[in-house]
């Protein structure tokens, strides 16, 4: 494989923007800090970069998918729209993490983003709690179906985020006879969150006694106990962009990446939350703390999406 010189001459075959983005880091570019740097290394990327998708629209405008792999199913991915002469004005460009899992099953909205043709996805998420929004991260095979109106019914939804900043907490430990009344408890209350949805008012009186009694017994232990004591896991939304979100979930399994380019050392982390499995990258300069099966991840993290298509006979 071609080696690539991080910050060399801007090349001439394809031009880029300059757009800092946040999550650089957390695919192993710690040491790209201004927008001269994020250019030139944007530049050398596309020159080792893979088409992943193109599309024709209607006026004959040529928009096409790039991504630069730098480990095993984690890269950049740049989006643009291709010119005479094979150039490649990028519109835009975001890191990527692939997960492992089937996360959700339940059923997904799609809708577009203001600024650009770039697609987030809604998930009515029970075990959650609330919406889940996460951003879309094969946008271009979601266009593809729809210009050539296939079939874009969504089957499941592959889920994984990004992090640039994290810690391990120690687990809780819990007797077997806990650890099955608590799956229980959560199938029951799944069932009773689908048929308040559908306006049974017994359900919704039901949930609401187990609110109160819930936050009368964690007001109660509060007062005694460590709060990562009380709380085993939790999803909820980070800052005021609604596809961030602060997690604290148990570790299943754990992968050390390397960044074929800086070296650098990516943990990706499979994490079980609210009996959701998902993925988490993190750059291990990033992470507080050693990650081991059994232990908890708490961070912040942009959620991201893969939608995985019904395929019609």
């Amino acid at each position: 494989m071609k080696e690539l010189r991080i910050f060399a001459m801007i090349g001439k075959r394809r031009k880029v923007g300059d757009f800092m983005h946040k999550f650089l880091r957390s695919v192993g570019f710690r040491m790209c800090r201004t927008k001269k740097e994020e250019a030139q290394l944007k530049n050398n990327l596309l020159k080792d970069a893979v088409m992943t998708e193109r599309i024709v629209i209607p006026d004959d405008t040529v928009y096409t998918e790039y991504r630069c792999e730098l480990a095993p199913g984690m890269g950049i991915s740049f989006v643009g729209e291709e010119g005479a002469n094979d150039t490649f004005q990028c519109e835009y460009y975001f890191p990527y993490l692939i997960g492992d899992y089937i996360s959700s099953q339940e059923e997904c909205s799609v809708q577009r983003h203001a600024e650009r043709e770039t697609y987030g996805g809604m998930l009515d998420e029970y075990k959650v709690g609330i919406s889940l929004i996460f951003y879309i991260n094969n946008s271009m095979e979601y266009r593809q179906r729809k210009l050539k109106e296939k079939n874009r019914r969504v089957k499941s939804v592959t889920l994984s985020g990004l992090s640039i900043e994290g810690k391990i907490l120690l687990p809780i430990q819990k007797t077997e006879r806990q650890i099955e009344m608590a799956k229980v408890a959560s199938i029951n209350r799944n069932s009773l969150l689908e048929a308040a949805k559908h306006g049974d008012e017994d359900a919704m009186e039901t949930l609401t006694i187990e609110d109160i009694d819930l936050y009368s017994k964690v007001s109660r232990r509060l007062g005694k106990e460590d709060v990562y004591s009380i709380i085993e896991t939790c999803f909820m939304p980070y800052g005021i962009e609604c596809d961030q979100y602060s997690v604290i979930g148990e570790i299943k399994d754990v992968h050390v990446m390397l960044n074929r380019i800086t070296q650098e050392k990516i943990y990706n982390l499979s994490i079980e939350c609210n009996d959701i499995m998902f993925n988490v990258g993190i750059n291990k300069k990033d992470l507080l703390g050693e990650p081991k099966i059994g232990r908890r991840f708490k961070g912040q993290l942009w959620m991201m999406g893969k939608l995985n298509f019904e395929e019609l006979m």
